[in-house]
Protein backbone atom coordinates (compact mmCIF):
# COMPACT_ATOMS: atom_id res chain seq x y z
CA UNK A 1 0.00 0.00 0.00
CA UNK A 2 1.13 3.43 -0.68
CA UNK A 3 1.93 6.03 1.48
CA UNK A 4 0.51 9.36 2.22
CA UNK A 5 3.02 11.88 0.68
CA UNK A 6 3.79 14.98 3.48
CA UNK A 7 2.28 18.46 2.78
CA UNK A 8 4.10 21.22 3.40
CA UNK A 9 3.81 22.68 7.21
CA UNK A 10 1.64 25.74 7.22
CA UNK A 11 3.04 29.13 8.49
CA UNK A 12 0.95 28.86 11.65
CA UNK A 13 2.05 25.46 12.66
CA UNK A 14 5.84 23.97 14.26
CA UNK A 15 7.50 22.16 11.05
CA UNK A 16 7.53 18.26 11.46
CA UNK A 17 11.52 18.00 10.26
CA UNK A 18 14.12 19.67 8.31
CA UNK A 19 11.96 19.03 4.80
CA UNK A 20 8.94 20.46 5.91
CA UNK A 21 10.92 23.14 7.39
CA UNK A 22 12.69 24.18 3.78
CA UNK A 23 9.01 23.09 1.74
CA UNK A 24 7.43 26.04 4.31
CA UNK A 25 10.33 28.45 3.59
CA UNK A 26 9.04 31.18 1.32
CA UNK A 27 12.66 31.71 -0.17
CA UNK A 28 12.35 27.82 -1.17
CA UNK A 29 9.72 28.38 -2.81
CA UNK A 30 10.72 31.23 -4.87
CA UNK A 31 13.52 29.60 -6.02
CA UNK A 32 11.30 26.60 -6.84
CA UNK A 33 9.20 29.63 -8.83
CA UNK A 34 12.76 30.86 -10.54
CA UNK A 35 13.84 27.64 -11.83
CA UNK A 36 10.87 27.09 -13.21
CA UNK A 37 10.13 30.40 -15.21
CA UNK A 38 13.57 29.54 -16.71
CA UNK A 39 13.37 25.46 -17.32
CA UNK A 40 9.90 25.41 -18.74
CA UNK A 41 10.46 28.07 -21.50
CA UNK A 42 14.27 26.91 -22.44
CA UNK A 43 12.80 23.13 -22.67
CA UNK A 44 9.63 24.37 -24.63
CA UNK A 45 11.40 26.67 -27.22
CA UNK A 46 14.51 23.95 -27.63
CA UNK A 47 11.88 20.87 -28.22
CA UNK A 48 9.82 23.05 -31.01
CA UNK A 49 13.30 24.15 -32.55
CA UNK A 50 14.15 20.75 -32.44
CA UNK A 51 11.49 19.53 -34.18
CA UNK A 52 10.89 22.66 -36.89
CA UNK A 53 13.65 20.83 -39.03
CA UNK A 54 12.06 17.66 -39.47
CA UNK A 55 8.35 19.64 -39.92
CA UNK A 56 10.01 22.11 -42.41
CA UNK A 57 11.93 19.58 -44.36
CA UNK A 58 8.58 17.00 -44.19
CA UNK A 59 6.13 20.16 -45.56
CA UNK A 60 8.59 22.77 -47.13
CA UNK A 61 11.27 20.39 -49.15
CA UNK A 62 12.06 22.76 -51.84
CA UNK A 63 12.65 25.53 -49.27
CA UNK A 64 14.86 23.64 -47.56
CA UNK A 65 16.70 22.36 -50.12
CA UNK A 66 18.11 25.83 -51.50
CA UNK A 67 21.60 25.56 -51.70
CA UNK A 68 23.77 27.97 -49.64
CA UNK A 69 27.01 27.75 -50.32
CA UNK A 70 28.20 24.90 -52.42
CA UNK A 71 26.49 21.65 -51.76
CA UNK A 72 25.83 23.47 -47.96
CA UNK A 73 21.48 23.83 -48.06
CA UNK A 74 19.37 25.37 -45.73
CA UNK A 75 18.51 22.06 -44.26
CA UNK A 76 21.94 21.68 -43.06
CA UNK A 77 22.72 25.18 -41.95
CA UNK A 78 19.64 24.61 -39.68
CA UNK A 79 20.60 21.23 -38.31
CA UNK A 80 23.80 22.64 -37.09
CA UNK A 81 22.33 25.74 -36.03
CA UNK A 82 21.13 23.33 -33.17
CA UNK A 83 24.73 22.57 -31.73
CA UNK A 84 24.77 26.18 -31.27
CA UNK A 85 20.99 26.63 -29.50
CA UNK A 86 21.98 23.56 -27.42
CA UNK A 87 25.17 25.60 -26.60
CA UNK A 88 23.84 29.02 -25.93
CA UNK A 89 20.78 27.41 -24.12
CA UNK A 90 23.49 25.60 -21.79
CA UNK A 91 25.67 28.72 -21.31
CA UNK A 92 22.19 30.84 -19.97
CA UNK A 93 22.00 28.15 -17.64
CA UNK A 94 24.64 28.47 -16.39
CA UNK A 95 24.30 32.02 -15.23
CA UNK A 96 20.62 31.01 -14.04
CA UNK A 97 22.34 28.49 -12.24
CA UNK A 98 24.65 30.34 -10.58
CA UNK A 99 21.86 32.44 -9.16
CA UNK A 100 19.72 29.54 -8.13
CA UNK A 101 23.09 28.21 -5.83
CA UNK A 102 23.44 31.81 -4.37
CA UNK A 103 19.62 31.16 -3.77
CA UNK A 104 20.26 27.99 -2.22
CA UNK A 105 22.99 28.90 -0.29
CA UNK A 106 21.17 31.62 1.08
CA UNK A 107 18.41 29.27 2.39
CA UNK A 108 20.84 26.79 4.04
CA UNK A 109 22.51 29.60 5.96
CA UNK A 110 19.27 30.35 7.49
CA UNK A 111 17.99 27.02 8.06
CA UNK A 112 21.45 26.78 10.23
CA UNK A 113 20.90 29.81 11.85
CA UNK A 114 17.71 28.67 12.97
CA UNK A 115 18.93 25.13 14.24
CA UNK A 116 21.39 27.15 16.50
CA UNK A 117 18.54 29.20 17.83
CA UNK A 118 16.54 26.31 18.41
CA UNK A 119 19.34 24.13 20.32
CA UNK A 120 20.24 27.27 22.02
CA UNK A 121 16.62 28.10 23.69
CA UNK A 122 15.83 26.26 27.03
Amino acid sequence: MASTPKRATPPDQTPFNDWDRVAANPEFRQLLRAKKRFIVPATLFFVAYYFALPVSVGYAPKFMSQPVLGALNLAYLFALSQFFVAWAIAALYMRAADRFDRMGAKILAQLEAEKIQEKEKP
